[in-house]
């Protein structure tokens, strides 16, 4: 049995039997995204939206970029996505002399075999922390770019895929900038999201002191899921439905930010695809086949805040992307709901 969308949501389903989600199917994606959020949160402590928002990025696809001060828990967060899916997880620490292939791997010649050999580097994980990345070079930078968009490297001409699921949660410190590398916007826009932790209230933080004391770590959280369960979630997510006049609200938050006058560079399209995607499993982890607006405004400054490229006098006024996203949102009418 098959569920639609009740006739008061925006738009008019189009989606087949063969395609709809079934009542069962709906709830088990929300109760193991439920589980898999609580588990996280055992060691991420007073961050219920962060973590929501990480889990929505993993379950789309899509790759965070967490961009915070030192020591509020962004590590800590990636680790304990990982073990909740028993995913393996890799750390890259981002170094001015780090290269290409420490992060790709490289192709060895092997005397006892006399050919060559492909040795995987450190980013053939589910889960890749690359730590500090904005430290590397812009040619070490650029090594993830294709991995990040079509889930391989290619050494020497040959092609390596990746293992499913494949998250890269990047850091960086936006305070110290000394000795540092902006990233590019085609890295920035390759990430779905950039979140940040932000400092703990003072109980939350007496709590992190509690659970440090007596050695909580996200090595010792059970697994809720594996890599092939999230990966019927991911399948589960992209079938969730998107009614035609919600795809031109979204593209229509877009189309403003790239003429706007305090915008260099705005949105592009691969942004208006991870909004959708990300709709798609934050509406599913609700309990919903179907997306609706208040999706996309809660995902809108996620997924479009670091795709936003100000103008320099917009910097000087102190305007932030949050400042013209805030006023997309209020100008961009809502689609009315579909008559019944």
């Amino acid at each position: 049995m098959t569920q639609a969308p009740p006739h008061n949501t925006v738009g008019r389903s189009t989606v087949t039997p063969n395609t709809a989600l079934s009542a069962e199917e709906i709830h088990a994606f929300a109760g193991l995204f439920a589980r898999l959020a609580a588990n996280v949160e055992s060691v991420v402590l007073g961050k219920p939206q962060v973590v929501r928002l990480a889990l929505t990025a993993l379950l789309a696809e899509g790759h965070i970029l967490l961009e915070d001060v030192p020591g509020v828990g962004k590590t800590t967060l990636a680790r304990a996505v990982a073990a909740s899916v028993q995913g393996q997880w890799r750390r890259i620490q981002f170094t001015p002399d780090l290269l290409p292939s420490d992060v790709t791997g490289v192709t060895i010649f092997n005397q006892a075999t006399h050919g060559f050999e492909f040795h995987p580097g450190p980013v053939f994980a589910n889960i890749v922390i690359a730590d500090e990345i904005n430290r590397a070079s812009p040619k070490t930078q650029s090594s993830l770019l294709e991995v990040m968009e079509e889930r391989k490297v290619t050494v020497d001409g040959i092609p390596h895929p990746v293992p499913r699921p494949f998250l890269v949660v990047a850091t960086q410190n936006p305070v110290e900038m000394d000795g540092t590398y902006r990233l590019p916007e085609a890295q920035l826009d390759r990430f779905l999201m950039t979140l940040s932790m932000g400092y703990p209230d003072e109980a939350v933080e007496i709590d992190v002191l509690r659970g440090a004391a007596i050695g909580h770590s996200p090595e010792a959280l059970p697994a809720v899921a594996d890599t092939d369960t999230v990966a019927q979630l991911v399948a589960l997510a992209q079938r969730v439905h998107v009614a035609d006049p919600l795809l031109t609200y979204a593209v229509r938050l877009a189309a403003p930010t790239r003429t706007h006058p305090q915008v260099r560079v705005g949105v592009s399209p691969r942004g208006v695809i991870a909004l959708t995607r990300a709709a798609r499993a934050y509406a599913l982890a609700a309990g919903r086949a179907y997306v609706v607006p208040e999706d996309f405004k809660a995902l809108v400054e996620p997924v479009f805040a670091h795709r936003l490229l100000l103008s320099p006098d917009a910097q000087v006024r102190g305007v932030s992307a949050l400042d013209v996203l805030t006023e997309v949102i209020e100008a961009v009418p809502v689609p009315a709901p579909a008559a019944p």
